[in-house]
This record gives C-alpha cells, sequence and structure tokens, in this order.
C-alpha cells in the first residue's frame, strides 16, 4: 500500500536522524510536528469535504476557518511546549494564557501576509502560527483546480508563499526542476538556470555548491541578490523526500552562511 505524504515525511525523518546525528534533535522535533500536522489534515479534510464531489471547496483569497481551527490550536500550543526547542516552547506556554482573540489576530497575520513573510527562529510566534497552519493550506491546495503551467512564476500559483526548496524529478534523460511552496507545499515547474529571488539567469553569477555527505542536495545561490535555495536532486537519490532531506542538510546552511548568502525562504522551522 502506497504511503501518505505525511508517513512519507515522519519516516524519512526518523531514517535521516539515524544517519546524520548533528540534525538529530531537529528531524525528532519535525517527526512529532509532522505527526500532529497529520491528524490536522484529516480533520480538516473530513470537515471541508462535501461528498460525493470533492472539487474545490475553498479559498486562500477567504478567510479563516476558526470555529474549525481554534478547538485545536491548544493542543498543538501544549504539544510544542512539551517537545520544542527553549524558545519555540516558551512561546507555545506563553500564547496558552492569550484569549481567542489574540490567537485569531496571529493565525490571521500569517494567513494574509505576503511573499515576504519569514517565519524564523526570531519570529516563534509566527513560526508556531505558520506550522499551525500548514497542514490546512495543504489541504486546500490539494483540493483546488489543476493550475496552468507556468516556468516564470517564482511565487506559489495557489498561495502567493516564496518556494522552501527546488527539486529535480526523473524525466527522459535529465531531471524535470520543479519548486515547492513552503506554506501549502504546491510544486510547480520552474526554469532550472534562474534565480528564483531576482530572475538572473547569467550562468556565471549562479553558484552551486555540493557536499560529498550529500551529494543529492545543492545550494544553488545568487551573486547578484544574494539569496540561495536549496535543490533535492531525486535523479541521484529516489528516496529523498525534498522538504525533509533539505531540513536535514544544515552544513550547507552554514557554507552558505558562511559566504554571504541568505536562505530564500526559511523551512518549516524558521532554519
Amino acid at each position: 500500500m502506497k504511503r501518505s505524504k505525511w508517513d512519507q515525511r515522519i519516516q524519512r525523518a526518523e531514517e535521516l536522524s539515524a544517519t546524520h546525528p548533528f540534525a538529530a534533535e531537529v528531524l525528532l522535533f519535525y517527526k512529532e510536528i509532522t505527526t500532529f500536522q497529520k491528524d490536522l489534515y484529516s480533520y480538516v479534510e473530513r470537515a471541508k469535504s462535501k461528498p460525493p464531489k470533492e472539487s474545490v471547496f475553498y479559498s486562500f483569497h477567504e478567510d479563516l476557518d476558526f470555529d474549525l481551527l481554534l478547538p485545536r490550536l491548544p493542543e498543538f500550543l501544549l504539544l510544542t511546549e512539551k517537545i520544542g526547542p527553549p524558545q519555540i516552547a516558551k512561546s507555545a506556554a506563553d500564547l496558552q494564557t492569550q484569549d481567542a482573540g489574540r490567537w485569531r489576530e496571529l493565525l490571521t497575520s500569517c494567513w494574509t501576509s505576503g511573499p515576504d513573510f519569514l517565519p524564523a527562529l526570531e519570529n516563534t510566534e509566527a513560526l508556531l502560527a505558520w506550522l499551525f497552519l500548514q497542514p490546512y493550506a495543504e489541504c486546500i491546495a490539494d483540493h483546488s483546480e489543476p493550475m496552468p503551467r507556468n516556468q516564470n512564476l517564482a511565487v506559489c500559483p495557489r498561495c502567493s508563499r516564496g518556494p522552501v526548496v527546488g527539486v529535480l524529478r526523473p524525466e527522459g534523460d535529465g531531471g524535470k526542476h520543479s519548486l515547492i511552496c513552503s506554506m501549502c507545499s504546491t510544486e510547480w515547474p520552474f526554469g532550472r538556470i534562474v534565480c528564483p529571488a531576482c530572475g538572473e539567469e547569467t550562468v556565471e553569477k549562479l553558484a552551486v555548491y555540493t557536499a560529498n555527505q550529500f551529494d543529492h542536495v545543492r545550494v544553488e545561490a545568487c551573486d547578484t541578490c544574494h539569496f540561495y535555495i536549496k535543490t533535492v536532486d531525486l535523479t541521484k537519490n529516489g528516496l529523498a523526500v525534498p522538504v525533509v532531506d533539505e531540513l536535514a542538510t544544515i552544513p550547507l546552511n552554514l557554507w552558505a552562511r558562511e559566504h554571504q548568502y541568505v536562505k530564500l525562504r526559511p523551512n518549516v522551522l524558521g532554519i
């Protein structure tokens, strides 16, 4: 039986935490968060589906369904307080003391933010809102109409957020390049030799860095805007799960930082 995408992410996090001890703490936290997200995704899907037809049931341009979401937020905050790193755990504990009005304000701010919104570790409340809303956004994306193909679009065609990781999938004798949304996990085609931050296409200005321990993951950096994104090459490792392998390859982040490159989008843990 084919595993769900959530189970694939959870299993990959377990595998990489065993082989990459330097990322074990991050990956095990991600595993617990993803387990919650998997359950929340199913909860949203059950609540918002309208049998027997499963066409578009929501739009990213409409308001959040607070009646659906708010009852699950205390459970999420309690979990992150229990298992999260100190900074995130403290923020989760503080939010539990706030009223529903504050929760609505935080979730709305995250949901209506544009592509420049960055849920980084320095803003733990925003990061928590981002983590909580991701499965909701992903469920909406999975139940929306197919999108027109546009290889020049540098932001998600569904929710207008930026990409968190690139991916090369086997196609013919080479690889098909795509970007994966940092919010709703939508994947869309994007030109292979072009910077998703500024559109630079000059090969000499597009730096690529790989490390022997991660031969299927590379840093793609731009010397024009100094942003970078990682790309996971599934033609080299078909077992990789892009959003998880991106999270596990912490040494690549360190190389990029040492060379004065800035990550285009933080991943699900604000890294």
